[in-house]
């Protein structure tokens, strides 16, 4: 069942942001949404942290224990950041799997790993997050880094991610979260909701875009909410730590 609300004579909604649209049409939406940005997606990463991302990122494989000659998944990949870092944990006896729904976003990805000379140990797959084309306990781990709030029924893609898992492997996610204190939250807000969209707008030509990824954040699970959450879809010793005040989250699980 979609996480999504039950209205009366209108059938199944979900939000795209702070909007209500029928299920089956968030996909679509999101879509849009990146096939507009694919081509500036880091700007637009570095644009919403202020380029603390990259730290974020850093940090969320450096605690991840990935090991060399394990097979490990990427998704929501992107222009393949994680998948960068994770190739080199590897190494040339293993393996990443860089995985997007969208297609204009794994192609920026895959050119981007040939550019920087990552071609043995990655591979490249079109997939939804929520029906994932791999056999049970294929992955030794399963990240998910600024792509879980995008995800039309959450709770699908980590049931997914968990069956996808080796016993005892790991999922990890890095995803923008609940603000710990008022201040920051204040803040935060503002930049968000009124500096961002503008910057969308003279750096991409898109203010639409970057508004719906403001609010896609707000509208995202909070740190506990997210936990309860992979408890129910199997996970055990699932912890989480907040960055940046709670700007972001690493949540992570293992199965079994």
């Amino acid at each position: 069942m979609a996480q999504a609300d039950k209205k009366s004579g209108q059938g199944e909604t979900t939000h795209f942001g702070f909007h209500d649209v029928p299920v089956e049409d968030k996909t679509r939406l999101v879509r849009g949404v990146f096939e507009s940005v694919a081509g500036k997606y880091d700007l637009m990463n570095d644009l919403m942290s202020l380029g603390v991302h990259r730290l974020w990122k850093r940090h969320f494989i450096a605690i991840s224990n990935i090991q060399p000659g394990q097979r490990v998944l990427d998704l929501a990949g992107g222009t393949g950041d994680i998948a960068a870092l994770m190739s080199k944990r590897v190494g040339s006896t293993g393996s990443v799997v860089l995985s997007d729904i969208n297609e204009a976003m794994l192609a920026v990805g895959r050119q981007r790993m040939e550019d920087r000379g990552l071609v043995g140990n990655i591979e490249y797959s079109l997939a939804n997050a929520e029906s994932l084309p791999f056999a049970d306990a294929e992955f030794d781990a399963v990240t998910m880094a600024f792509g879980l709030r995008n995800v039309t029924d959450k709770a699908a893609a980590l049931r997914e991610m968990y069956r996808v898992l080796k016993p005892g492997g790991r999922a990890m996610i890095l995803e923008f979260s609940k603000v710990e204190f008022e201040g920051l939250r204040k803040i935060y807000d503002g930049y968000s909701f009124e500096i961002l969209p503008r910057l969308g707008r003279l750096v991409a030509d898109d203010e639409d875009s970057y508004r719906y990824l403001a609010e896609s954040i707000r509208k995202h699970p909070a740190q506990d909410e997210l936990a309860d959450m992979m408890v129910e879809a199997g996970f055990s010793n699932v912890t989480y730590r907040n960055l940046t005040g709670g700007v972001v989250a690493i949540h992570s699980g293992n199965h079994g």
